[in-house]
């Protein structure tokens, strides 16, 4: 029922009185109202800054603010690891902490690592990535710095739309391979899952620092939209009218490779510097890719380099980490020296110069870490991956996470009631992130923290981006959550992960720290003996060395010689750089 107020009538006479009486009033109010808003301004400025001080440290995420729970894989989780469709709200018992990047390396350039040469708004990880993760540990040589810049400046010069390239391109098309030509390159073909191709793009790309060549990079559809163009001024996009631009007639059998050359007797390598680059093919096929656990020979001996360096194009296609090969060429060894003094950075450096997630996918990671990382005391990721050719039953991987994480002490231990001792640690916040296909591991590990107490009364909240349950190599979407995905374990101040992950590779390698490796089992075993081991290096691992006896044509155990590589911890031929 509505409710009218209606003005009391006014007695005769009165009318007159009253209006001077609000004249007066408005007068005097309009007098004094400017100096009692200000009063009033100062008066409530103290009490402003004292609520709202705690997020005013944190550098400009996206439109999502950090209350409403990002949908990474259409999966909503909250802080305790509560799967909801709601939105999101913090526990009551999580005191409100400052945005950790605060408290971090504010250095966007890594050290000089990266290019102040570009607009910030076109890829804003470039210079935010860094933000999220602790300062460095390995400092990036003023020799790899100075190298850095002077291949930029390379690549403007000769990259795609330039005079230079389309001579080049005209010179391809013809059949010609011609003496002193200004630009030589390398040309990357893709293969297997994303974190194969990151490191083997890096791999390519040193290779490029050293040979001198521009790096050019085949991108199929499902890895369009991932990473931000590296290079100021320039593209390292492979122009889709170039003419060999067909991935399927590259094959360890083609008969432009390398080997098959020599075989064929088309090039010699007995000596070098009789070899005319006129007399050469118009281009050269490298397959560097894993063939029966080996890659393939004649590619990192000196001989086979100096006629490689001839060809002024090369096509390379590959699934490893052959980065650690390169440090075993001889003639290249003077150079690695100089632009990696500590040698289990080279990933480390590389991989933060060349990947920068688009603003899409960075809205992805940027929105999910301040929602849900960004306030807690300690981060530790967990990163699970079964294997086809192993496959190990969900119970057995289970187990071995937990004796792993029992044994190492990477997560405080459940309490049968709420502790009645205040500890140094009661309080604290760890958040657990887990990267897996499947929801199994987050389900467990959830459910236990969020039945039961901690003995030292700490929090631990448990979170899972997504779980798509299959790898779909050719799905752009799958790939751009599985780099969204790799960054956020990458900010992790602890890590383990399973055995034989690229994935996890690129993420701990990312992070500069070193991983907790969850061994397999031997082949004709269901369980590992040992849960996980301590990573020597933030390396990540070549799974198929090559051999590096050269013309001696003998399998030498370079880990044996060479004080800085040793055999991997999850895959015992395959060889990591490491500082003793």
């Amino acid at each position: 029922m509505d409710v009218k107020r209606t003005r009391s009538p006014r007695a005769p006479g009165v009318d007159a009185d009253e209006d001077k009486k609000r004249a007066a009033a408005a007068e005097w109010r309009g007098a004094v109202r400017p100096q009692m808003v200000l009063v009033g301004f100062l008066i409530t400025l103290p009490i402003l800054v004292f609520v709202f001080g705690g997020r005013w440290g944190s550098f400009p995420t996206s439109s999502s603010s950090a209350t409403s729970a990002p949908s990474v894989g259409g999966r909503h989780v909250v802080p305790g690891g509560v799967t909801t469709k709601q939105k999101t709200e913090a526990p009551k018992n999580v005191t409100a902490r400052p945005t950790a990047t605060t408290s971090l390396s504010q250095d966007r350039l890594l050290g000089g690592l990266l290019s102040a040469a570009f607009e910030e708004s076109s890829c804003q990880s470039r210079y935010k990535s860094s933000l999220y993760r602790k300062k460095s540990p390995f400092p990036p040589s003023p020799y790899l710095v100075k190298k850095l810049r002077k291949y930029e400046a390379y690549h403007k010069k000769c990259g795609p739309g330039t005079k230079r390239y389309r001579k080049a391109i005209e010179q391809l098309r013809a059949g010609r391979n011609v003496d002193g030509a200004e630009c030589k390159y390398v040309v990357w073909f893709p293969c297997n899952g994303l974190g194969n191709r990151m490191l083997t793009i890096a791999s390519t790309f040193l290779y490029a620092l050293l040979s001198d060549r521009v790096l050019l990079m085949h991108v199929a559809p499902e890895q369009e939209g991932l990473f931000c163009e590296p290079f100021p001024g320039s593209s390292w996009v492979l122009p889709g009218d170039f003419p060999h631009n067909n991935p399927q007639s590259l094959h360890i059998g083609a008969p432009e490779s390398y080997v098959n050359m020599l075989k064929n007797s088309v090039v010699r390598n007995d000596d070098p510097g009789a070899v005319q680059a006129s007399s050469l093919p118009p281009y050269v096929y490298l397959h560097v890719e894993q063939f029966q656990l080996k890659l393939s020979d004649n590619v990192f001996c000196d001989e086979d380099q100096l006629v490689l360096n001839k060809f002024n194009w090369m096509i390379l296609k590959s699934d490893s980490y052959f980065a650690p090969a390169l440090f075993m060429t001889p003639m290249y060894e003077k150079e690695l020296e100089k632009m990696f003094p500590k040698k289990e950075s080279v990933f480390h450096h590389l991989g933060r110069y060349l990947f920068h997630p688009t603003n899409k996918v960075w809205g992805i990671v940027s929105r999910y870490y301040e929602a849900y990382l960004a306030r807690v005391d300690e981060k530790i990721g967990f990163q699970i991956r079964i294997f086809p050719e192993k496959p190990i039953k969900f119970e057995n991987m289970y187990d071995q996470l937990m004796r792993c994480i029992r044994e190492q002490r990477l997560l405080p231990e459940l309490g049968s009631a709420e502790p009645t001792n205040t500890t140094t640690d009661a309080g604290k916040v760890k958040a657990v992130l887990i990267a897996s296909l499947y929801s199994g591991y987050y389900e467990k590990i959830r459910g236990m923290y969020y039945e039961n107490p901690t003995k030292t009364g700490e929090i631990v909240a448990v979170y899972q981006p997504s779980h798509e349950e299959q790898q779909q190599y050719t799905s752009n979407e799958h790939n751009q959550k599985a780099l969204a995905e790799i960054y956020l374990l990458s900010y992790c101040d602890k890590i383990a992960m399973s055995a034989w992950s690229t994935f996890g590779y690129v993420a701990y390698s990312f992070a500069g720290v070193k991983p907790w490796i969850l061994l397999r089992p031997d082949w004709n075993k269901e369980r590992s003996e040992v849960a996980c081991v301590r990573s020597t290096s933030v390396e990540p691992c070549l799974h198929s060395p090559p051999i590096l006896g050269c013309r001696a044509k003998r399998d030498v155990d370079v880990a044996a010689v060479k004080p800085y590589v040793r055999h991997c911890e999850d895959v015992g031929f395959g060889l990591k750089l490491f500082d003793s």
